[in-house]
């Protein structure tokens, strides 16, 4: 079993465009040449192709899907990692939202839910989880394609290379590799499966 996740090309909110609806954030032009550029790049046609729910993605798996247009296409719960309760942060700028994003990741706490609309690290993990075993009961014929967002694939990366901690030291790990091993936009995460076990291929 090949699988490849694909991050969404650069979106509105990363070139620090604030946003009313996280789910309908879309593509810059950067992001959509990106977008572009993956679909050229396949070397094999895949099995599936899979994508969140969340516009930016869509958007980055459209020219993967007009280029393989019989592929079967699935929305999977594959969405970004959302700790802030967006009610209260709709329309602010990353750097208002900043000293409660740091106080998020310093408490470390993985079952603490801000709000309405948010969900505990240790949610994310699950969602996580729930993908990788998924994928793995696909048939294996040919490669499967996985749109999602940076936070998500840094998850399933790090659920797959250090197996072994727990839900609390793997959120203390996970903000400082955030900030020094990020996933870049339209950046890829191939995983192979390998006797039962998921690998970074």
């Amino acid at each position: 079993m090949q699988v490849t996740f694909i991050r969404h090309g650069q979106s509105t909110a990363n070139a620090g465009v604030p946003c009313d609806d996280i789910a309908l954030i879309g593509l810059t032009e950067i992001g959509r040449q990106q977008a572009i550029k993956v679909g050229k790049g396949w070397a094999d046609k895949p099995s599936l192709i899979i994508t969140s729910p969340f516009l930016r993605t869509q958007q980055t798996a459209s020219p993967t899907i007009e280029r393989f247009p019989e592929v079967q296409v699935d929305i999977w719960p594959i969405q970004e990692f959302t700790y802030l309760q967006p009610a209260r942060w709709n329309g602010t700028l990353s750097s208002e939202r900043m000293p409660h994003i740091e106080r998020f990741w310093a408490n470390a706490d993985p079952t603490y839910c801000d709000g309405e609309g948010a969900e505990s690290f240790a949610d994310l993990l699950r969602r996580v989880e729930e993908t990788l075993d998924r994928l793995s009961k696909l048939s294996d014929d040919a490669p499967v394609y996985v749109f999602s967002h940076g936070q998500f694939m840094q998850a399933a990366r790090s659920l797959i290379t250090d197996p072994s901690l727990s839900d609390q030291e793997r959120m203390r790990k996970f903000w400082r590799e955030s900030k020094s091993d990020e996933i870049p936009n339209a950046a890829l995460l191939r995983l192979r499966m390998r006797d039962g076990t998921w690998k970074i291929a």
